[in-house]
């Protein structure tokens, strides 16, 4: 650790004259586990956006591995992965088409019958995505996302409607491809799931940085005894617990 990978500068972004990202600033090291945390439209995915350049920035940058997303898309792409909330496929395509197409994207992909395996997909090779379960599409998004053998994965509220069970296998996976060096950028609204996996967090609220730090130094602001209960009282919701 100790090299940035990602740098956000004070970045920004309105639609329809509204503020969804304000002003927001924080840098990821190479190697750490790194959460982005805040409600539904506190800015998260926008966050992600602006940082993969599929969106511009109206004020600010941010860089990948040193360079702009949005001029450099093929090259980040070779050695970025990304699963996203709203991951489109074809109708008629099966898991193991899926799989195929995505690897033939990349020079040295990763070997996806053990991807498919360790996300316990192996059995819904010849099934068509269309008819997977939402779990079973998010584990999926995840796999795609790491077919490329990337550098940094962008996982984007990456257990939502997940079982418990499923979400424990998806978190062991995670901790394993840390313990490999891999970056790991995430979206959760699951404080358990933070607390769990990440290095670090930055909290938002309405698009802006709220407080950021290793999850013991948020837990100790905070003066609470556990995450969720930091991100109540950071986010100014005390009352709720």
């Amino acid at each position: 650790m100790g090299k940035e990978c990602i740098q956000v500068n004070n970045i920004s972004k309105s639609f329809s004259g509204r503020k969804v990202v304000d002003g927001l600033s924080f840098n990821v090291e190479k190697g750490e586990v790194f959460a982005l945390l805040g409600h539904n439209g506190a800015g998260k995915s926008t966050t992600i956006d602006l940082i993969l350049g599929l969106k511009t920035p109206d004020t600010g940058n941010a860089t990948i591995l040193g360079m702009d997303a949005g001029r450099n898309r093929k090259k980040v792409f070779e050695r970025v992965g990304v699963q996203l909330q709203n991951t489109q496929y074809q109708n008629l395509i099966t898991v193991e088409e899926a799989c195929v197409e995505y690897a033939s994207l990349y020079k040295e992909p990763a070997d996806y019958e053990e991807l498919l395996e360790i996300f316990g997909l192996t059995g819904l090779k010849k099934n068509y995505v269309s008819k997977l379960s939402g779990g079973e599409k998010q584990k999926l998004s995840v796999v795609l996302a790491l077919i490329g053998n990337p550098e940094i994965v962008f996982l984007d509220e990456l257990t939502t409607g997940l079982d418990v069970a499923a979400r424990r296998e998806v978190w062991r996976t995670l901790k394993h491809l840390r313990e490999k060096g891999m970056t790991i950028f995430l979206t959760t609204h699951y404080m358990e799931e933070a607390e769990a996996l990440c290095d670090r967090a930055c909290l938002i609220k309405s698009g802006k940085k709220v407080i950021e730090g290793t999850v013991s130094e948020i837990v100790k602001e905070s003066g609470k005894s556990n995450l969720e209960e930091a991100y109540l009282y950071f986010m100014g919701e005390e009352d709720l617990l």
